[in-house]
């Protein structure tokens, strides 16, 4: 599961606007963009979501899920080392 917080998060870490990420991971930008103003958890078909989690991840970025090894325990995101 990736948050709207999350997927911002991971944008910026990238350094892309939502177009780019759009066409790295082949959905569309109005879709992007509903995915970002999600209350919480994104939710949407699976197909979407892996698609979305793989560009992140090929992006160099690892979601962190909640209770995952965290400091603080919360969810987030980092680059991948």
């Amino acid at each position: 599961m990736i948050s709207a917080g999350q997927l911002r998060a991971a944008r910026a870490l990238l350094d892309i606007d939502q177009r780019k990420l759009a066409e790295l991971s082949g959905l569309s930008v109005p879709t992007i963009q509903r995915m970002e103003a999600s209350d919480g958890v994104i939710r949407g078909n699976v197909d979407s979501l892996m698609k979305l989690v793989g560009a992140i991840n090929a992006g160099g970025i690892e979601l962190i899920g909640d209770g995952a090894a965290s400091p603080s325990g919360g969810r987030g995101v980092r680059l991948k080392t």
